[in-house]
């Protein structure tokens, strides 16, 4: 009976060990997460001349719906809950409008471009999982055009819970498994001018222009990556040495307003979301499809 009673003590040593050693690990990441979260960024935000016209206005709606802001923030702007786990955490896109609990009440201008542009609040320190890398390269036209429209918007009362972070999301972020959860780190140059022009027609500039969005699921080179988001697939290859490779532009097109593949695939729309491409002109279609087939 001795030995038993010295193996169950040296077990429970060792399980007690093994307990604060994690713990102290947990520990080490909350504080680096925290650290990185707080930090505050520097930005410089020009005086623009936000249009209220109705083209600009028209301009503006467009921008916002060929980059699926209603996924996050819900099809009426008023916000939106996307995660609730407890291991990962509760992370709820914030109401834009003017609304009870909304945003839009309170911000400036400058507010709203330091937040799309940089991904950062007020003080500086980085909004959670706000792709400002993919609106970063907005040019400044096309920017007060969103901000134009985001002003306008009908004003819807909800209020959500504050977002939290679970221990689970904090481990991933901190060991570059989902880098997106603080953008504003993604930007490497936050005071970097933007390099593309306005273009007109059907142009692979154009293409790059607005394929910037399809980076942040598959990659810088558009060949697919790991997303590192538990119930997310990885996203797939969609240059030329992938499926769209093999599509005629007018496939390309179809697949990507109805998503169906020419293979006769149904789309998922939390892996592909094609009910935003769906909202892209011809024009803007083409301009993407021939960018992308330009990467062997």
């Amino acid at each position: 009976m001795e030995i038993f009673k010295k193996i169950g003590t040296w077990t429970l040593r060792i399980l007690g060990a093994l307990l604060f050693i994690l713990l102290m690990a947990y520990g080490i990441i909350y504080y680096k997460t925290k650290q990185r979260l707080n930090k505050v960024y520097q930005v410089n935000i020009p005086n623009q001349q936000i249009p209220t016209d109705s083209a600009s206005l028209a301009s503006g709606k467009h921008i916002l719906d060929t980059r699926g802001c209603v996924d996050c923030h819900g099809p009426d702007l008023g916000g939106k809950v996307f995660l609730d786990d407890p291991a990962l955490g509760f992370i709820a896109g914030p109401n834009l409008t003017g609304g009870k609990g909304g945003l839009g009440r309170s911000l400036t201008a400058h507010d709203w471009i330091r937040g799309i542009k940089h991904g950062v609040d007020k003080a500086g320190k980085t909004l959670l999982i706000m792709p400002s890398h993919e609106f970063f390269h907005l040019t400044n036209k096309d920017l007060t055009y969103l901000v134009g429209y985001l002003q306008t918007l009908p004003p819807v009362d909800r209020e959500l819970p504050k977002s939290t972070l679970g221990p689970m999301l904090r481990i991933l972020y901190q060991v570059g498994k989902f880098p997106n959860l603080a953008p504003a780190e993604l930007i490497k140059d936050h005071n970097a001018p933007v390099s593309f022009a306005q273009q007109t027609g059907v142009s692979k500039e154009k293409g790059k222009y607005l394929a910037v969005n399809c980076q942040g699921c598959h990659g810088d080179n558009f060949k697919g990556r790991d997303l590192g988001i538990p119930g997310i697939k990885p996203s797939v290859d969609i240059t030329a040495t992938g499926n769209p490779g093999k599509w005629t532009e007018a496939e390309f097109m179809t697949t990507l307003r109805t998503g169906r593949t020419p293979e006769g695939k149904q789309l998922n729309q939390k892996d592909m979301p094609w009910n935003v491409t769906a909202q892209f002109t011809d024009e803007e279609l083409k301009s993407v499809y021939a960018y992308l087939l330009s990467f062997q």
